[in-house]
């Protein structure tokens, strides 16, 4: 896919905000500051990627849908509307999107990883789960996640009896995965940037993207490419911006 800016325009990325976690009160401070970080951007923003688990559980039945959550699915509606083009990755932990942010939000939905042409540079942007080596368990539960008789079953299920279970495993997850992510393995172990190299030693791209990590990082993979992982909107407040030139890890707060 290839995006021409708009001289003056800019990208965006973000991700990983879970919102639901760990409690309302707490979600929606987040929520609310997100918000205003896309009102911050929206002058300059001609492209906003969200690379996933915007949600910590988003399930789509045929006539429902998670409650809450207006401010910001109200605010993507409005830069889309504003001719933002509002590209969204799904995450692991919102991968059931099944129309309705196509249809109410005008957004697109994409669930692998896609190559992009940015201003003549190569973008390879993934929400980045079940990428690279290790993690069998989780690409297991992917598949099966995925399955549409798996998804159809689920479906089936009273919604409260669903939410609980995915609430269930989503705290699991965390217990597990929430050290780790505090800290930098080093390349030889970091499954994403193993996968990066996997990646480029076949095709070039100038940039890899992701979220998935909840760990802000920037660094060389050679002269001419670059890994950048978003961070979150837990403990971190990250996001980067590509403005046709160079891309730039940066943080949110009230005085940016």
């Amino acid at each position: 896919m290839e995006i021409n800016l708009t001289e003056g325009k800019k990208v965006f990325f973000a991700s990983d905000l879970h919102l639901g976690v760990p409690n309302k009160t707490e979600s929606l401070l987040r929520e609310k500051k997100f918000v205003r970080w896309l009102d911050y951007i929206k002058a300059e923003a001609e492209v906003l990627f969200i690379l996933g688990d915007l949600f910590d559980f988003w399930f789509e039945y045929k006539n429902v849908v998670p409650k809450g959550f207006t401010r910001i699915l109200g605010k993507i509606a409005e830069l889309s509307d504003l001719g933002i083009e509002v590209i969204f990755f799904t995450g692991n932990h919102d991968m059931w999107m099944f129309g309705y942010f196509e249809a109410e939000l005008n957004i697109k939905i994409i669930r692998q990883p896609k190559a992009f042409t940015i201003s003549q540079k190569r973008f390879y942007i993934a929400h980045g789960d079940g990428l690279g080596p290790g993690d069998k368990g989780f690409k297991l539960l992917k598949k099966i996640f995925t399955n549409r008789l798996c998804q159809k079953a689920f479906a089936a299920m009273p919604p409260a009896w669903g939410f609980f279970l995915a609430q269930y495993f989503s705290g699991k997850s965390r217990e597990v995965n929430q050290i780790k992510d505090i800290h930098f393995l080093g390349e030889d172990k970091e499954w994403l940037i193993i996968h990066s190299k996997e990646v480029l030693a076949k095709t070039h791209f100038d940039y890899f993207i992701y979220g998935h990590r909840h760990l802000p990082m920037k660094l060389s993979l050679t002269d001419n490419s670059a890994y950048v992982n978003l961070g979150d909107w837990i403990a971190n407040f990250s996001y980067a911006v590509w403005d046709g030139k160079e891309i730039e890890l940066k943080v949110f707060t009230e005085a940016s």
